[in-house]
């Protein structure tokens, strides 16, 4: 009894935590379109993964998606080597580039920075 007692805590405790986690997946034109027609937060996260910036950037980024405050925002990565037509279209020309969103409006912009508080300022401000 009591080991199922811990497991469904365990359980429990992973479902409160992926609730309390912003989305991250893919790009696709379609759910950029969905997310931001509807009002919602989204911040693009164009890497390359043989760019030591945008390595430096990830953990940053995947632990900021993770705090409840951005449990709401939608990071949709693009990979800068096989997604040009989409680079064109939000005019991104370098690798380690951030664009947030706060629905259809762009809201801020960041190319290269590898510091918390700046990479928390730019989700920041599609939520607020």
């Amino acid at each position: 009894m009591k080991l199922a007692h811990t497991l469904l805590t365990l359980a429990l405790t992973s479902l409160a935590s992926v609730a309390m986690a912003g989305e991250i997946k893919p790009f696709s034109q379609q759910a950029f379109d969905q997310l931001t027609q509807a009002g919602k937060p989204v911040v693009l996260d164009i890497s390359a993964p043989w760019c030591p910036t945008c390595k430096a950037q990830k953990p940053i980024i995947d632990g900021l998606m993770q705090q409840p405050a951005y449990k709401d925002v939608t990071l949709l990565t693009i990979d800068f080597d096989s997604a040009k037509p989409t680079l064109k279209t939000f005019k991104v020309t370098s690798q380690s580039t951030l664009v947030a969103f706060k629905g259809e409006k762009e809201v801020g912009r960041s190319v290269g920075d590898t510091t918390p508080a700046g990479l928390e300022g730019l989700i920041k401000k599609t939520v607020n």
